[in-house]
């Protein structure tokens, strides 16, 4: 049997349980109650977590043949336990499960990846770069502003934002930054903290089964030419 089949087989979807065990937790959020419902967060969330890690990794890497995945620890899934150190917020859990296939060398934040966001009631399916760190984020507009490679981005976003549901994320500064002057078109785009597209859904009946890999895909499929331009981004493709 082939590898590839073998990781599928090994996922058989997130049960009930998994559900059940997010909308507990959110209503909930606190050590005694997390204690007394760890084994179903194993059983039930990390267990199919790491089963589907290894199928869609793999799945990926017809996308992009050099995606990462690793279902180990700071690894593709990410931690339940929330930083609150610094936070208002001092609910100790998130209510989430995050999982990231990333591309690239270094940290697999400061990477382009396709991200998977199970919250009940809804799932979120996502490519791109959250937020860019610092010298990537020069590099980036200057891309933006250049007439070639911008208007290539503006395309790339053109097409998936014109997708029913699909939506393009992180802008987060008011002005256009000082010493550029891009196209009116593409000056949105220098406006942007880290480029990420998206699409949020209710919870699928699919979720129960394998063939949630197949709808991730149909999601993910459309926003790897997204992911491919930022992953030629962090590579220096676009210097001159």
């Amino acid at each position: 049997m082939k590898k590839s089949q073998t990781a599928r087989d090994a996922f058989s979807g997130f049960p009930p349980q998994a559900v059940a065990f997010f909308r507990g937790l959110a209503a909930h959020n606190d050590r005694e109650w997390f204690a007394a419902h760890r084994a179903k967060y194993e059983a039930a969330v990390m267990e199919p977590a790491r089963a589907f890690v290894l199928a869609m990794g793999e799945r990926l890497r017809r996308l992009s043949p050099g995606i990462q995945f690793n279902p180990g620890g700071n690894g593709s899934i990410f931690r339940i336990f929330r930083d609150i150190r610094f936070s208002p917020d001092k609910s100790p859990y998130k209510t989430n499960l995050g999982i990231l296939f990333w591309e690239g060398k270094g940290p697999r934040m400061g990477c382009s990846g396709y991200y998977f966001h199970l919250e009940p009631p809804t799932l979120m399916l996502g490519a791109g770069l959250y937020l860019f760190p610092r010298p990537l984020l020069e590099r980036y507009r200057r891309a933006v502003a250049d007439p070639e490679y911008g208007a290539e981005l503006l395309a790339i976003v053109g097409k998936i934002t014109a997708r029913p549901g699909f939506t393009l994320g992180g802008a987060h500064y008011k002005r256009v930054p000082a010493g550029y002057d891009a196209d009116p078109a593409c000056a949105g785009l220098l406006r942007h903290s880290g480029l990420y597209a998206g699409c949020e859904v209710p919870l699928p009946a699919d979720l129960h089964s394998p063939a949630l890999l197949d709808t991730c895909w149909e999601r993910f499929e459309p926003m790897e030419p997204l992911h491919r331009w930022l992953v030629k981004l962090t590579r220096g493709g676009f210097d001159s």
